[in-house]
């Protein structure tokens, strides 16, 4: 039998009426925001629509990049030829032409800071399977499918406009969260504001990233520009021990994209704060108890419990303890045999596992017998009387 057991949180947190945090109102056409630190979603608008990413998408080709470097099938002073394909691109570049050969490094970071088309058909090209960049677009989307990124499909390594080249704003958060994750020691190259490549091109040296400069804890990650899909930027800040990731799409102007991104930010940092809401081994609730010594068991989290809270919280956070029971003796310490479901006002609900607080072996005959009696009794109560015994 499932159990709800509600419970009004107020081991560590005494908050009665929970105000929301006042919802963000994105002029992007599609959004997604997520507070990384806790896992919390903050806001997502249209964020499972597969649109044109635009150069967010050589995010998945420097995934693929630092994936390759890692496993020793690159190096990054390792010197790429430059093809006819590659050299073909207009749009942003790094300028390269067949006669050069480019370390995977200067790739990498012309891909980050300068958003380099040309550089992405290098990197591409050098680890497709068929040497072309199209085969890597292919290898770009069952990579993508492998991580989880189930409404992504690629056609080139570098956003350019074509039909078919398609990504959610939850699948960059997601790969936006891997790079931060998987390869700490490139990410800083997201936080680099020029790269003056061979002096080629001096009036193409600055990262658009339009946050970098703020000193509001911003270091990555890639920003997007077609006709299409309009301006948008996958955006990353840390400050004290909280990081958000956020995706916006579809905004009209570069000035829209900087003034939405640094609104973000603002808003996700000030509305909402870390606070503590269970002690490890401190009983949240009890759960009835089948056939044991004891007729309950405390129920407890192993670990401290903290959770993302609109900062305006006032009162009584309120939960419910979930589980299918009475629970079966016997019980072994730290077995887990519940959960303790919150939904912070305005946010999703967060499911914490519960697990008994003590052992509770299996109980004697007498203490069988009584729990049978007890059910019996229980059962008689609840039957509904004869004709012949009801009342006219």
């Amino acid at each position: 039998m499932r159990h709800l057991i509600s419970t009004g949180i107020a081991l560590l947190l005494p908050l009665l009426l929970a105000l929301p945090a006042a919802a963000f109102e994105t002029r992007a056409t599609s959004a997604f925001i997520i507070d990384q630190t806790t896992g919390t979603v903050l806001l997502a608008k249209n964020a499972d629509e597969m649109l044109p990413p635009a150069s967010m998408s050589k995010l998945m080709t420097l995934y693929i990049a630092f994936e390759a470097v890692r496993d020793g099938r690159l190096s990054l002073d390792e010197k790429l030829p430059v093809s006819e394909h590659a050299m073909s691109y207009g749009g942003s570049t790094m300028f390269l032409d067949t006669t050069d050969r480019i370390t995977v490094e200067d790739l990498l970071r012309g891909i980050i800071v300068l958003s380099g088309n040309d550089a992405c058909a290098v990197i591409a090209e050098a680890l497709s399977p068929d040497g072309t960049e199209a085969g890597f677009a292919r290898f770009m989307t069952q990579r993508g499918q492998q991580m989880g990124m189930t409404n992504s499909t690629f056609t080139n390594a570098n956003g350019w406009p074509q039909a078919g080249h398609r990504m959610s704003m939850r699948d960059l958060a997601l790969l936006a969260n891997r790079l931060i994750t998987d390869f700490p020691a490139f990410y800083p190259l997201f936080a680099e504001r020029e790269f003056a490549f061979d002096g080629r091109a001096p009036q193409n040296t600055r990262n658009r990233n339009p946050l970098l400069a703020l000193g509001i804890g911003a270091d990555g990650l890639k920003t997007g520009h077609t006709r299409e899909a309009g301006y948008g930027l996958v955006g990353s800040a840390k400050q004290r021990d909280r990081r958000i990731i956020f995706v916006i799409s579809g905004l009209e102007t570069t000035q829209a994209r900087a003034e939405e991104a640094e609104a973000i930010v603002n808003w996700a940092f000030r509305q909402f704060a870390v606070k503590p809401v269970a002690k490890s081994g401190t009983a949240v609730a009890s759960a009835e108890v089948w056939m044991g010594r004891d007729q309950s068991v405390p129920l407890v989290p192993r670990s401290d419990v903290s959770m993302l809270m609109p900062v305006l919280s006032q009162g009584a956070v309120k939960a419910e303890v979930v589980y299918n029971g009475p629970i079966t003796a016997p019980i072994t310490k730290d077995q887990q045999i519940a959960e303790l479901v919150i939904t912070p006002p305005g946010l999703p609900e967060t499911r914490i596992p519960l697990v008994a607080g003590n052992d509770v072996p299996a109980g004697g005959f007498m203490s069988r017998i009584g729990t049978v009696a007890q059910l019996l009794i229980s059962q008689l109560n609840e039957a509904p009387l004869a004709p012949e015994e009801q009342g006219s």
